[in-house]
């Protein structure tokens, strides 16, 4: 079936570094929570994020939450056409399965996924729903071993949605980016078999998904 990863997604929680800052220390105490169990936010913690490695692609969960609504909400994946993966910041892989039902409320989802970081898994009547564990996104690709790696960026190869649809088959993976500015890695594009760009305009992660899914969707079911 078809891959997609959102890669060095902006998902995470607060790291050891930022524990002291006075914005994490309030943040937990409104919550009620230890720093390591509330997601990074920089609606809520912007100073402390500031000079961290990586600042451009960090603190946007809600971004994660967009996007794979977007991919658990159409008929691929109703229909168990499509494995979705989250690839993290830092190194770390979510596994989506299938008949998932993501919260479409952002409170909910957070609780979710901190309960996911926390936890390890996500599990009802031993169906395993979400699942994360520490793996590179090269050591992801290798896992999966797709036929072809197609990313999706503002420096490649100018095409369209409909035109890439029509180069993927079924053991294809295509990688969007799940950060809100910067470009992918070279460690991620050293993976990609081919790099398309859909226009100069840079778009959420959220609307690729959704007009990527949609084209491909048009080339398996109409």
């Amino acid at each position: 079936m078809l891959s997609l990863i959102l890669a060095e997604s902006s998902i995470e929680t607060i790291p050891n570094e930022m524990k002291d800052h006075p914005s994490v220390i309030s943040h937990e105490r409104k919550l009620g929570k230890d720093y390591s169990e509330i997601l990074l936010d920089n609606s809520w913690h912007f100073a402390a994020m500031k000079g961290i490695k990586n600042e451009i692609k960090r603190g946007r969960p809600d971004l994660v939450h967009f996007s794979i609504l977007e991919a658990t909400t159409i008929p691929l994946y109703y229909e168990n056409k499509i494995k979705i993966f989250i690839h993290t910041i830092n190194d770390k892989v979510i596994s989506i399965g299938e008949n998932v039902h993501i919260p479409k409320s952002y409170h909910r989802f957070e609780g979710l996924f901190e309960k996911l970081f926390l936890e390890k898994k996500i599990t009802v009547n031993d169906n395993e729903l979400l699942s994360i564990k520490d793996q590179s996104f090269s050591e992801l690709v290798n896992q999966i071993n797709p036929s072809k790696v197609v990313g999706l960026s503002t420096t490649g190869k100018t095409s369209s949605f409909e035109k890439i649809s029509t180069t993927l088959d079924d053991d294809s993976c295509v990688v969007i980016g799940g950060f809100q500015k910067g470009h992918f890695s070279d460690s991620i594009k050293n993976k990609f078999t081919d790099l398309f760009s859909v226009g100069e305009t840079s778009l959420e992660a959220h609307v690729v998904i959704a007009r990527m899914l949609y084209e491909y969707e048009k080339t398996i079911f109409m």
